[in-house]
């Protein structure tokens, strides 16, 4: 007879309110397009609903003149029943770069205070010095800290480097380790390997998020899986695919009826499918949603080049005017990733990899001008990178900073606290003592803000006092 194994039902994070429209319509949910469907999603069963940081901290500051933190406080108010999640990038909060320790202990004590139950944390350089701040945070606030690996290829990310950061991420107190895949460039068979190392590295829980951009990320999952993941990212339908995740309701139909079944009810996700494919139509017609964004990019896994990084250097590219030079950009990219250490490709580092790129190939000159960013990563002021960093193009870097030798310390160590400081800047501002935060961030964008916020309460105030002083006659 033979020895049935326990079932181990796959556990799923839905990604609609977060990621999948960041990465589809430049985060542009938003609140009140989220909130009716709310009800519905919280009876699915999902592990954990994404549906903050990231980049929907500045857009919704910046674009839908929104205040984040009155949006994650109606978000928890509407999930009842399900975990809260956000993106959080280590050292750099959800800015672009780093800030003191003072700033992310309150960041974070003042997130999980409003709402959120699982900080997932990452670094652009997987210098795990980056998130110890974070995580002891997180731990201190009775969060769930979860360290996100940014997953990237090169000759130093063999099995065994994957094995010793799991390890390390156990000791540093994390609660759980996730693969963050944000280029898709994760393939089936090295997915069953790398989730493998991971178990043999730590006991921790495995949690696997991709992107659907090179076109395998729904078979990758199923790997992952059957090799003992234990959570896996997805978005609706409508907001799925392309540089987004794979379906939630195609993730669930595939596991059905297997031991990883996650027991959904297919009748209820169609509901919310519904609901989001009105919106998804709108943005197509509007031009906010490209269908450009929806294909398979296979150049993804030649260059390893995410997909918000392709669109952001093919803008830059048309501003020099020299469109023509594509081609030549994607072949420079990695080769300077490779003379900036083999570092991960995800925000800010895509960012810097891809401008210098650019310069390189338009200058007609390797490194004849190097961006700010670019001699601050190779100085060491964003962190270790995995492999040293090209020699000749540090010393360029270094002499023109007025350097002699690089930083090997957390960089952080040099910011002193910064909280009292920006206190006193915003004063004049402060409604709620999440403001702050949002003004260390963001100042200008949050001031801007801030304005906005008192003008319309004016209008309101106006408009009562209209109402009261009216005599109706009798």
């Amino acid at each position: 007879m033979a020895v049935q194994t326990a079932a181990k039902p796959i556990k799923i994070t839905e990604t609609v309110l977060r990621d999948a429209h960041q990465s589809l319509i430049a985060t542009r949910m938003t609140t009140e397009q989220m909130l009716p469907i709310i009800d519905k999603m919280d009876k699915v069963g999902y592990h954990s609903v994404e549906c903050w940081g990231g980049a929907t901290f500045d857009a919704s500051l910046r674009f839908l003149h929104e205040d984040p933190w009155d949006r994650l406080r109606k978000l928890k108010d509407g999930f009842k029943n399900t975990k809260l999640q956000m993106l959080f990038r280590g050292q750099n909060i959800l800015g672009y770069s780093p800030y003191a320790d003072d700033v992310v202990e309150y960041f974070v004590q003042k997130s999980i205070a409003n709402g959120i139950d699982i900080i997932r944390i990452f670094d652009c350089l997987n210098d795990l010095r980056n998130l110890q701040t974070a995580v002891k945070a997180a731990n201190k606030e009775k969060g769930h800290a979860q360290v996100a690996l940014s997953y990237t290829l090169g000759d130093a990310y063999t099995l065994d480097y994957w094995k010793d950061m799991a390890k390390r991420i156990e000791d540093m107190g994390a609660d759980s380790i996730c693969i963050k895949d944000m280029a898709g460039l994760l393939v089936p068979t090295q997915a069953t390997e790398l989730v493998q190392a991971l178990k043999e590295g730590s006991n921790l829980p495995i949690q696997l998020h991709t992107h659907y951009t090179s076109g395998v990320a729904a078979m990758t999952y199923m790997k992952a899986v059957e090799a003992g993941c234990d959570i896996i990212d997805t978005a609706m339908s409508p907001l799925a695919m392309g540089t987004s995740q794979p379906a939630t309701e195609v993730m669930a139909k595939a596991f059905e009826g297997t031991e990883y079944d996650p027991g959904f009810d297919q009748n209820l996700l169609a509901e919310i499918a519904d609901y989001f494919r009105p919106m998804r139509e709108e943005w197509l017609e509007s031009g906010l949603l490209s269908p450009k964004v929806m294909g398979v990019n296979i150049k993804t896994l030649l260059y390893q080049v995410p997909g918000g990084m392709l669109s952001n250097m093919v803008s830059q590219l048309k501003e020099m005017k020299a469109e023509d030079k594509y081609d030549e950009v994607l072949e420079e990219i990695p080769r300077v990733r490779k003379d900036f250490g083999e570092i991960p490709l995800v925000t800010p580092s895509s960012q810097i990899v891809g401008t210098q790129a650019v310069l390189n190939v338009v200058s007609g000159e390797r490194y004849k001008m190097l961006t700010k960013e670019s001699k601050d990563l190779l100085v060491g002021k964003y962190g270790q990178t995995t492999k040293p960093v090209n020699a000749d193009v540090q010393k360029k870097a270094l002499e023109s900073l007025g350097m002699t030798e690089p930083i090997t310390y957390r960089p952080a160590d040099d910011i002193e606290p910064q909280l009292e400081k920006l206190e006193k800047e915003m004063a004049q501002y402060k409604q709620q003592d999440e403001d702050v935060l949002s003004y260390a961030l963001f100042p200008q964008v949050a001031t801007e803000f801030f304005k906005y916020r008192e003008a319309q309460q004016k209008k309101v105030d106006t408009s009562v006092a209209d109402t009261e002083n009216k005599v109706y006659p009798v």
